[in-house]
């Protein structure tokens, strides 16, 4: 009995010799991120970047076209599932992968005509896309003024096996009509009690103002990406508070167009696209009658704009109908149309609307 208990008293400070270090490592290093955590403030302002070359402002009767993309940081093209839609990968296949597509996605971009993009899941510094600026490549590659409001910065995302690791990514809108300095990142509510929420996405708008040529009043780019994998709160919260910020700059008289990654079904594409395995990603639904009077949703129901990463990409993927705008009552929607790149570059389609603003 005794020599029972020597053993395990030896065994048990062995334990405590290897186990008490690497747990010490671990409290430290979980104390590393909760005093490193992005904890933006509730509006911050967002320097915008200018051209060279002199940019010109849109009149009131011109047409106007803006693009959203989320063009998930170049690691999301037809090679690639993802563990949180059922799939298994955390990372991009390759740094390969990454590449082609980000080319993929420039070369659309370069040869596409636009007054402006809403870009979302532009990583500046991740591990994911091997520490990629792909908003300095853009903003180089691209004719434009622009801007950049982070969304995701953790030194070390834990989870899972392997782990996400560092991230610095967000929202980039560029423009090729003249920006207005006073950019303007809100932040969202954030669904996630701590300590989860010390490695999750801080989200938020990126809103930024085009001057008319011959009006005191602006054009207001808001630039979204809502809550994906919260259990529905979280989008509500974030939706009711776009809204506020939307009612807020059209009662100034301005012309208001948001656009981005809504994460929730558009009215009436549920139908056309039925979900069949809810279990691995359900996405929110977004209804008419949410909105103010006069305000309304611009999507295409014709084309799906995401799709489901459970595996690598197949035309028999779960699609989804969740990229699309968001207009004020004085903007008159001539088109909106996803451009069907079959999912090469992105899990997200490009979505193009083209504009006129009321006198």
């Amino acid at each position: 009995m005794f020599l029972t208990f020597k053993i395990l008293k030896l065994v048990g400070k062995i334990l405590g010799l290897v186990l008490g270090p690497i747990l010490l490592l671990a409290l430290l290093f979980f104390g590393y991120l909760c005093i490193t955590e992005y904890s933006p403030d509730e509006r911050e302002a967002v320097a915008v970047t200018s051209p060279q070359q002199a940019l010109t402002s849109p009149s009131v009767g011109e047409s106007f076209t803006v693009y959203s993309w989320n063009i998930g940081y170049s690691g999301l093209g037809e090679e690639s599932d993802f563990f949180m839609d059922g799939g298994e990968m955390v990372d991009p296949p390759s740094q390969e992968a990454v590449e082609k597509n980000f080319a993929g996605i420039l070369n659309f971009m370069q040869n596409t005509e636009a007054d402006a993009w809403l870009l979302q899941e532009v990583d500046r510094d991740s591990s994911r896309s091997d520490g990629m600026d792909q908003y300095a490549a853009l903003s180089e590659k691209i004719p434009s003024a622009s801007s950049f409001a982070l969304n995701y910065k953790c030194a070390f995302v834990p989870f899972p096996l392997p782990p996400i690791g560092g991230v610095e990514s967000g929202l980039a809108t560029l423009s090729a009509r003249n920006l207005a300095q006073d950019a303007t990142r809100v932040s969202l509510p954030c669904p996630f009690s701590w300590p989860v929420r010390v490695a999750q996405l801080k989200r938020c708008l990126l809103i930024n103002r085009i001057p008319l040529a011959d009006s005191d009043k602006q054009i207001v780019l808001v630039n979204l990406h809502l809550e994906a994998y919260d259990d529905g709160e979280g989008k509500i919260a974030q939706t009711k508070l776009l809204l506020q910020v939307l009612e807020e700059e059209y009662a100034k008289g301005n012309y208001v167009i948001a656009g981005g990654d809504f994460n929730q079904l558009f009215p009436g594409t549920e139908a056309l696209y039925p979900i069949a395995e809810p279990e691995k990603w359900l996405p929110g639904q977004l209804e008419a009658s949410q909105l103010p009077e006069g305000w309304q949703f611009a999507f295409d129901a014709a084309t799906p704009t995401c799709r489901l990463l459970d595996r690598p990409y197949t035309e028999d993927c779960q699609k989804y109908v969740i990229d699309g705008f968001l207009v004020s009552p004085n903007v008159t929607v001539s088109t909106v149309k996803t451009q069907d790149l079959g999912f090469r570059f992105s899990d997200h389609n490009p979505v193009a609307l083209t504009v006129t603003f009321a006198p």
